[in-house]
């Protein structure tokens, strides 16, 4: 009896023997060979992750949103692809599976449509980087600190501190006015003054005015300059320039300052008013 089973081999199990074994109504080897398919697409995903994690890791340009979307996107990709593989190697008609997967990816970017457009906005955001967290922007008619960009909203913070969520979609389609991405701004002004002052003490009261600031710069030069001559006043245009963090106080002093200046030179700050000469 040993002598029987000791001769015994397994060449004597060959493929046909073993295809010949089945679970329910699918083949043994059939099951055999699917599990070994979906187990070599695993190994290679993952790898392919690996690689991918790295070679995103390796850009230190790329925001980190944007890192975790594309990995996720490979992921569900090489996921869906691995299926249809080890469809095909169960004997499952994947010509049907896939047209199954692309109508039912239709239906879903039809019903997500809005969704879809805030999501590649945002990207779109990532990408070109227009602003980042906390510079101080303006976009589809909302003014503040960003907060956060997303992948589907940006989050400003405005000036009395109300945080305003915006679709990404709103602010890719909308002029988007950056106000911290240069170091220096300029300060503009329309100052107007009686025409019984003469231009040289308008100006000279002016720049008394600038020089009690010491934030703002002498170069590029202020810019004092007569620009209009109205009904009832002379306008003249002040140009300032100071660091971009000091705009607001900048702006807000020099008027306060022009206003004690013209008073202390005797310069007169005129208004809209109406001369009625009678004779």
């Amino acid at each position: 009896m040993d002598l029987e089973l000791s001769e015994m081999n397994f060449n004597d199990l060959d493929y046909g023997a073993l295809s010949k074994v089945s679970i329910g109504s699918m083949a043994l080897s059939t099951l055999i060979s699917s599990v070994l398919t979906f187990l070599v697409c695993f190994v290679v995903l993952k790898l392919i992750l690996r690689l991918v994690t790295r070679l995103l890791n390796s850009v230190s340009k790329l925001d980190g949103t944007l890192k975790g979307f594309i990995l996720s996107a490979i992921k569900i990709f090489l996921w869906i692809l691995t299926a249809i593989i080890v469809a095909g190697a169960l004997g499952i008609p994947t010509t049907s599976l896939v047209a199954l997967i692309s109508i039912a990816g239709l239906a879903l970017s039809l019903s997500v449509q809005n969704i879809l457009a805030n999501l590649f906005s945002g990207l779109t955001l990532l990408i070109s980087k227009p602003f980042r967290a906390g510079d101080y922007v303006e976009a589809a008619g909302k003014a503040g600190t960003v907060k956060t960009i997303g992948l589907f909203y940006t989050q400003l913070n405005t000036l009395d501190n109300v945080a305003v969520n915006i679709p990404n979609s709103d602010v890719t389609g909308a002029t988007i006015k950056n106000y911290s991405r240069e170091p220096l701004r300029r300060v503009d002004r329309i100052i107007s003054a009686s025409y019984e002052s003469s231009t040289e003490d308008v100006k000279a009261a002016v720049l008394d005015a600038v020089s009690k600031d010491s934030r703002i710069l002498n170069d590029p030069a202020p810019f004092i300059r007569l620009s209009e001559f109205k009904d009832s006043c002379i306008e003249y245009t002040v140009r300032v320039w100071c660091n971009g963090t000091d705009y607001w106080d900048v702006f807000f002093n020099l008027n306060e300052n022009i206003r004690s200046s013209f008073a202390e030179k005797g310069v007169e700050m005129t208004y809209n008013h109406l001369n009625v000469h009678m004779s």
